[in-house]
């Protein structure tokens, strides 16, 4: 899903797998593991997308860089 954030692009979830895609506007993609649906889903609905990321998500879930 697009975002309106200025720093975060795009945001995608793999319910089954658990898996978060955070693309930024830079163009860097990383794939967090182990995300919570509702993580997700209030990462969706945060009215501020880069403070959510930084306060809920980065450095709380391994992750991966996806190539570009």
């Amino acid at each position: 899903m697009e975002t309106t954030s200025a720093a975060i692009q795009e945001i995608d979830y793999d319910a089954e797998r658990a898996k978060l895609l955070v693309c930024f506007a830079s163009g860097e993609r990383y794939v967090y593991v182990g995300v919570p649906g509702e993580v997700h889903r209030s990462f969706l609905e945060a009215d501020s997308k880069r403070r959510f990321f930084q306060a809920e998500i980065q450095d709380r879930y391994p992750y991966n860089r996806l190539d570009s």
